[in-house]
């Protein structure tokens, strides 16, 4: 990855475009983040770089982490550390401070953060499983799983079988999404559409990695025999058969 910066979940809203269509996006409190650590090829076996997002007193860390961020002398603990792998970490130094205006409107990026936990929750709502109807002897079985599979053979159940269970709170990376705009100010990113996580949440933002290839205009007023009417193609059955 070129670049990265951990932020927070600000919320949604909307903005106007410059031919007044209204474009939903998500603002992201993107750093400041300070460079924590650095990875080296020759002393770790790879180059990356470790960041480190919001201040929190020292009382609220753990010792292995209060020595750890003393070494690379901050003046302030950070409580989230993330480590990127970044394709050119020469450029930076331990101590050195990311803010939002690492991204530019127009770039793509991929947005990680935690979804919304859900709890408990059956096959219908975490699955979208079929219910059953609620007449003719049914039962008290309306949003019930149902069967599992044979008895016999294989006398067990696959594994990946839709079933009740922890819904949500799980990792979840939302992939190329377009930066709208960014206020280096107020240290805003407003990406187009929804991240995942709570407001609030911490998500890690990334160049995308998908690959951006762009159209090439097509030439007025030539046409591809292929996809022309009969009437203008005579190799179509259609009028051949005329």
């Amino acid at each position: 990855m070129e670049k990265a910066i951990i932020g927070k979940k600000i919320g949604m809203t909307q903005i106007f475009d410059e031919a007044g269509h209204v474009v939903p996006v998500t603002l992201i409190q993107a750093g400041p983040c300070t460079v924590v650590q650095k990875k080296t090829a020759e002393k770790d076996g790879y180059d990356a770089i470790q960041l480190g997002f919001e201040t929190v007193p020292e009382r609220k860390l753990t010792k292995p982490e209060i020595g750890h961020q003393k070494k690379a002398g901050l003046e302030e603990f950070k409580k989230v550390l993330k480590e990127f792998p970044l394709a050119d970490c020469s450029k930076y130094e331990v101590g050195d401070e990311l803010k939002a205006d690492v991204f530019a409107a127009g770039d793509f990026v991929d947005v990680t953060g935690i979804s919304k936990g859900h709890g408990y929750q059956g096959v219908v709502k975490r699955h979208g499983a079929s219910r059953l109807k609620e007449t003719h002897g049914t039962g008290p079985v309306h949003r019930h799983a149902g069967s599992m599979g044979s008895g016999t053979d294989p006398s067990r159940i696959f594994k990946g079988k839709i079933g009740a269970g922890q819904m949500g709170n799980e990792q979840v990376t939302v992939e190329n999404l377009d930066v709208v705009q960014v206020d280096t100010e107020l240290g805003l990113i407003a990406v187009r559409g929804a991240i995942p996580g709570p407001k609030g949440g911490i998500v890690f933002v990334k160049n995308t990695v998908k690959t951006h290839v762009e159209k090439k205009a097509t030439e007025a007023g030539r046409v591809n025999p292929q996809k022309a009417s009969a009437r203008v193609n005579p190799q179509k059955a259609s009028a051949r058969n005329k």
